[in-house]
């Protein structure tokens, strides 16, 4: 776990790639991509093992157990596409809904989800909670952001990893699905968007923070 300073609240960066916010008992996770397999399968593209939406619950629920969050707020592409949601395995729907009892649930409109899904929760296009803004995509004039949507990964010793962008204006954090790709931390898009001192804070075992990569 990385401890984050950011606008004066710290913040945990777990090895999952949630963030947690320990002042408001918050977890942010961002692109869970749940039902990613079934919408390849249905679209007659790559077919994939059908196991990544129970392997994100299960992160989930780990990072839900550890942290006990009473807020989760999910930062958009929650699920791969709005039939993904609706086509959802009955056992991962009511696993879902256990995990959303009890606790202040919101979903970030994203570009693969642009609706709002029948399972619950609200639904927002972004959501500020001081001195913070969450929302899917990072809009470069904005300060104190917290997005995801670009998948960002750095390697280490010649090995990939997700990883969280940070700089002094905006956080962007790792997908948190499974099967999700990622973007180059050294793609022009996320060096336009950072600053040039920004970091990239590694996920996995251990968690590792290091400039990032231009």
């Amino acid at each position: 776990m990385h401890k984050l300073f950011f606008h004066g609240e710290t913040l945990h960066l777990l090895p999952s790639g949630g963030l947690y916010w320990p002042a408001r008992n918050t977890l942010a996770v961002s692109d869970l991509h749940l039902g990613k397999s079934e919408r390849l399968a249905r679209r007659g593209g790559t077919l994939l093992p059908p196991y990544e939406t129970q392997a994100t619950l299960e992160k989930l629920d780990r990072d839900l157990e550890a942290t006990g969050a009473t807020t989760v707020i999910c930062l958009g592409d929650s699920f791969d596409d709005l039939a993904a949601a609706d086509g959802i395995e009955e056992a991962s729907r009511l696993w879902l809904i256990r995990l959303m009892a009890g606790r202040n649930w919101t979903w970030i409109t994203g570009n693969h989800d642009p609706g709002p899904i029948e399972i619950g929760g609200s639904h927002r296009a972004d959501l500020k909670l001081t001195p913070f803004t969450f929302r899917h995509i990072a809009e470069p004039q904005e300060r104190a952001e917290i997005s995801g949507h670009y998948h960002p990964k750095a390697s280490l010793a010649g090995r990939s990893r997700p990883c969280f962008l940070a700089d002094a204006q905006r956080l962007i954090l790792p997908a948190y699905g499974t099967y999700t790709g990622g973007l180059r931390a050294h793609d022009a898009t996320l060096t336009a968007l950072m600053a040039r001192d920004a970091l990239a804070i590694l996920t996995g075992p251990r968690v590792l923070a290091i400039p990032m990569p231009r």
